[in-house]
């Protein structure tokens, strides 16, 4: 990871001089950015490395809970790490009122060394296993969300298009609807103004195959730890310009029971010190061509699937997603130019072929999903790991028995038997990993929900 240093917040300041105030981000365990704000007069002091967070800061629970159960020879007495700025993350907010500026922040310890408990490292530590092979991952990623309005009772509900002439909601899926573009013209304009300003490279628009649900994809780099900022920045942005609209947006799993889920989807590919894709067999005449570094990398996705569920679906809502006919994948299957996979092949050719790794929930960690993905790939490659054969074009999928876990407290299971990603992601990090999701998982269960209610209070 590259630190900013003086020289990016002097060429910062110099173009918003109005800029009073700095978010610094610093991303959890559950891909949320926690959030500081420093004054102008402490702007300095960050790129200094002065600004200091508490090591346990990452190891938090979705609601911002930090759990004493993690193994106390970790993060006993809860020290202090220092913040540093990530080299190209300086920008304005423009959703903002006020004059804010934003600065991606990694922990480091005070010795100087990255900080093991940072999403960001974890991922930098799989990347120097391909970076020793002479390899380089390209990555991308597709965001799913949902735009949301109040509902009759607690519950809220997609935010649906107006028929001209009535107050009636416009019903139906309404894939890639135009007039749905239209209506939130506003609202989309508003994202890709802030991506462009926040240097986030958005590719494409559309409402996704569910009532207001929409789908935003950023471009391919050769940096999975951009690719993964970029990720969480638009998420941000979204989550963020809405509010500026007068709307709310979700990027939970599965908020709404009748409806499609939202994926965080990976595309990722490999190339050689040439730039050429390792992945693809321009020798060969079949469809797709694909070398055997690929199915391996294959094989070793597929065989570690299961142990990295956690990490795809990382909360209780997670696991609604996870129905058949949805999209979704039940079993670690894979197979070219089929929706129904876990492991897709999209029509690609030589130069762009890619696995498009459609397991993940919108609401995951982008830095640990790729993390979990890159390291299935690199085991595979090393182990020479075989997949198993291709599911063919046109194969209905639904009958297929799932296989991967289906519910939070099985995933959870999983991971704690894992041998290969504490070897990729760090023994420390799956560890405390692990204890901060049983405790939510446990407090999750402990509550009493309103369902509780309504099937058992009268009839029992």
């Amino acid at each position: 990871m590259q630190v900013a240093d003086k020289t990016e917040l002097e060429a910062f300041q110099q173009q918003y001089p109005h800029i009073a105030m700095l978010e610094v981000l610093m991303p959890d365990m559950n891909g949320i950015f926690r959030c500081k704000r420093i004054h102008r007069s402490e702007f300095g002091a960050l790129f200094d490395g002065a600004l200091k967070s508490p090591a346990t800061q990452p190891l938090v629970t979705t609601m911002g809970e930090y759990d004493h159960e993690v193994d106390p020879r970790l993060v006993a007495g809860e020290p202090d790490n220092k913040l540093l700025p990530v080299s190209g993350s300086l920008s304005p907010v423009p959703w903002l009122a006020s004059p804010t500026g934003q600065v991606i922040a990694s922990h480091f310890a005070m010795g100087g060394e990255p900080a093991w408990m940072d999403p960001r490292h974890v991922l930098a530590r799989v990347l120097e296993r391909f970076g020793s092979m002479g390899l380089k991952p390209v990555i991308a990623t597709e965001l799913e969300f949902y735009l949301v309005a109040p509902g009759d009772g607690i519950a809220p509900r997609p935010l649906l298009g107006r028929i001209p002439g009535t107050r009636l909601e416009q019903q139906g899926i309404q894939y890639s609807m135009a007039e749905d573009m239209w209506q939130h013209d506003a609202f989309l304009d508003a994202v890709r103004i802030a991506c462009e300003q926040q240097a986030v490279p958005m590719t494409t628009m559309l409402s996704e195959f569910a009532p207001g649900q929409w789908e935003i994809n950023t471009h391919h780099v050769d940096d999975p730890l951009l690719a993964c900022d970029h990720a969480l920045l638009l998420k941000r942005i979204v989550k963020g310009v809405a509010l500026q609209h007068g709307l709310s947006a979700t990027f939970m799993a599965k908020p709404f029971a009748g409806s499609g889920g939202n994926g965080l989807h990976i595309h990722a590919s490999l190339y050689d010190g040439d730039g050429t894709n390792v992945f693809s067999d321009p020798a060969s005449d079949a469809t797709p061509a694909l070398s055997p570094l690929f199915r391996h990398a294959i094989g070793g996705l597929a065989e570690t699937m299961s142990e990295a569920m956690a990490i795809f679906a990382p909360n209780a809502n997670s696991y609604r997603r996870f129905v058949p006919g949805n999209y979704v994948p039940l079993a670690p299957s894979w197979g070219y130019n089929h929706r129904d996979v876990s492991l897709r092949i999209p029509v690609s050719g030589h130069q762009n072929r890619r696995i498009e790794h459609r397991v993940a929930g919108a609401d995951a960690n982008p830095y640990l999903v790729a993390a979990a993905v890159l390291a299935g790939m690199h085991f595979g490659i090393t182990q020479g790991c075989e997949p198993g054969p291709m599911v063919a074009e046109g194969t209905k999928l639904a009958a297929r028995e799932a296989s991967l876990p289906a519910r939070w407290e099985q995933a959870l299971a999983a991971f704690d038997r894992s041998t290969v990603m504490p070897d990729y992601l760090g023994e420390a990090y799956c560890s405390a990993f692990g204890s901060m999701r049983h405790s939510e998982c446990e407090a999750f269960h402990a509550r009493i929900s309103n369902l509780d209610y309504e099937w058992y209070l009268r009839a029992v």
